[in-house]
């Protein structure tokens, strides 16, 4: 099994370098908390099941701040699933979350977004516009059917098995017919071989799209540009809340402590006091 494990390992940390673009720091950190797991959690093999118990690796972290210790989980987590999506079903014991202190989402500007969708084919733009116009989860878009796509709305299957429905704005339809003429997916909108497009590949869509003007982006940044935008312009928190598929107005009331932030900070560049050596 350990021969094994180790295989996967490879294939995934090769993954997160080919499709999510991530630099060699980030993949040396996950093949680090990987080695570490590895080495102090408890492994079962029952049949075709390996079950990790995570605690002994838990305990052995235990001394680290509560940031790194969730990086770590969050990396194991990541192989986990890859190995679940690879025909290799794990089951992670002791696996609970660690809290940590909420950071500012970093949204990637209006101006930015265009600008890469004007280099970007047909294919990649309907991903990205379809992220950045609806807010969703790469999961949600990944599972995305076509027979939840009407001509204004779209229904979103999302976290907790919860459906919301999503205004589809009239440029993202004539796309959206554009690109099914095209490639005439026939059960989700993004398929492969007869089958729904892999979260991975769908991110990787994204990082092609972006690396063109010289940026990293993720889909959950568009998620977080989707939300900004909208309570910048606006609109109420409840509702966007509720487009974004919250369970809670707590979690989307850090998208306000945001456009707090960059009112500031355009504040500062603005104010003529501000300018030259003066400092605000």
């Amino acid at each position: 099994m350990k021969k094994s494990i180790n295989k996967y390992k490879k294939a995934f940390l090769e993954s997160l370098e080919e499709n999510r673009g991530y630099s060699d720091l980030t993949i040396k950190s996950y093949d680090e908390s990987l080695n570490e797991m590895l080495t102090f959690a408890e492994m079962v093999e029952q049949g075709s099941m390996l079950t990790i118990n995570l605690m002994p690796y838990r305990i052995h972290i235990s001394g680290l701040n509560p940031k790194t210790i969730s990086k770590k989980l969050s990396a194991v987590r990541s192989f986990a699933n890859y190995m679940n999506e690879n025909k290799c079903k794990v089951v992670l014991l002791s696996d609970e979350s660690v809290k940590v202190a909420k950071t500012l989402p970093k949204p990637i500007t209006h101006k930015h977004i265009v600008e890469a969708l004007e280099h970007a084919p047909l294919e990649e733009r309907i991903v990205v516009e379809m992220l950045y116009t609806l807010g969703l989860r790469i999961s949600e878009l990944a599972s995305l059917r076509l027979a939840d796509i009407s001509q204004e709305w779209v229904r979103v299957l999302g976290k907790g098995k919860k459906q919301r429905d999503v205004p589809l704005l009239g440029s993202t339809r004539v796309l959206l017919d554009e690109y099914l003429s095209q490639f005439h997916p026939k059960i989700f909108l993004f398929e492969k071989n007869s089958e729904k497009l892999s979260e991975n590949s769908l991110r990787y869509i994204v990082t092609k799209v972006f690396q063109r003007v010289s940026l990293k982006v993720t889909p959950h940044q568009l998620r977080h540009s989707y939300a900004t935008s909208l309570l910048n312009e606006g609109a109420m928190i409840a509702d966007v809340s509720e487009l974004l598929g919250h369970s809670s107005m707590a979690t989307t009331q850090i998208y306000t402590k945001l456009g707090s932030v960059l009112k500031q900070q355009n504040y500062k560049k603005a104010h003529p006091l501000c300018g030259g050596e003066t400092e605000c």
